[in-house]
């Protein structure tokens, strides 16, 4: 589990095929000095709202490896190539829950529609598919890229469901939302407990 309060900004500095692309890539994620410190082999580190397994790691040189399979290839969005990521370690038992309980399993892959300052703020707007529109909400949580988020508006069309978020400047400063454009392609991660809500009332028919 994760919280989506994003620990360090990385970099993926390479990403080699498993053979056949069908079967995935292995991939070389830069981090900051001393984020590796209380790292284990098999330990889950989130990259971009994914949860991902470490295979290997070398702290003294800040960086660490994953395999990603070709099924979450196709089922992610910044993850194939070199680029920067946002990291977060796995939540301990006695840790804080600042953001939102995250699983670090992507729902759907959105789409930046608009990216604007709005005073000292910007405004992220993302078209996301129709059928997470029944999991988005005015003030509910969404993970954007692994980043905890609140929901500001929602708006439903043929399209899909568009939503928008306020980022403060902090987030802007410390994750990689910063460097979106319009047209990109982000991860997002629904609200776990609007998924148990849905199954239930599914089920009173």
């Amino acid at each position: 589990m994760f919280t989506g309060i994003i620990s360090g900004v990385g970099r993926i500095s390479d990403a080699q095929p498993l053979g056949d692309d069908a079967y995935g890539k292995r991939l070389t994620i830069e981090v900051p000095q001393g984020y590796l410190d209380d790292v284990q082999l098999g330990d889950s580190i989130a990259l971009n709202g994914a949860c991902m397994t470490v295979t290997s790691f070398d702290a003294a040189q800040a960086r660490f490896t994953i395999d990603i399979s070709g099924e979450s290839l196709t089922r992610t969005a910044g993850l194939a190539e070199p680029g920067p990521v946002n990291l977060e370690k796995a939540l301990r038992a006695n840790d804080r829950l600042g953001g939102h309980l995250v699983s670090g399993h992507v729902d759907g892959i959105g789409r930046v529609t608009h990216f604007a300052p709005v005073g000292e703020s910007w405004e992220l707007r993302v078209m996301a598919p129709r059928e997470l529109a029944r999991f988005l909400a005015y003030k509910g949580s969404v993970t954007v890229n692994g980043v905890s988020l609140t929901v500001n508006t929602v708006q439903d069309g043929a399209a899909g469901c568009e939503f928008s978020i306020n980022l403060i400047p902090h987030t802007v400063a410390n994750t990689t939302l910063g460097t979106l454009t319009e047209g990109a392609s982000v991860n997002l991660e629904i609200d776990t407990i609007a998924r148990y809500v849905e199954r239930m009332l599914s089920l009173q028919g």
